[in-house]
């Protein structure tokens, strides 16, 4: 089992940054894919970025390419996720995901998720 808890969200006017952290805490860290993961109210559930267990392997979707930022610090059991240039249509919940197996966009190969932190861009 993998316990999963996102940090970092908050309020950000359009243009500016954030970042958002997911802690793990269980099994080997290292062994594990970890996503990202969003949902806007009333939308279905969308991938924003994944990384490979060692962290030399990364996926971006194709609308935050060059802005968001995916990381992982093996030692301290912890993803990243850097926002940068956010926009009012990236407001959502942000999920961070573990995947047992390999690194993937789809939501449906991951096996562990966080309770989700909220993200506004607003003026």
């Amino acid at each position: 089992q993998v316990q999963l808890v996102e940090s970092g969200g908050g309020l950000v006017q359009p243009g500016g940054s954030l970042r958002l952290s997911c802690a793990a805490s269980g099994r080997t860290f290292s062994s594990y894919a970890m996503g990202w993961f969003r949902q806007a109210p009333g939308k279905e559930r969308e991938f924003v970025a994944a990384i490979s267990g060692s962290g030399g392997i990364t996926y971006y979707a194709n609308s935050m390419k060059g802005r968001f930022t995916i990381s992982r610090d093996n030692a301290k059991n912890t993803v990243y996720l850097q926002m940068n240039s956010l926009k009012p249509e990236d407001t959502a919940v942000y999920y961070c995901a573990a995947d047992e197996r390999s690194i993937s966009r789809g939501s449906s190969e991951y096996d562990y998720w966080g309770q989700g932190t909220q993200v506004t861009v607003s003026s």
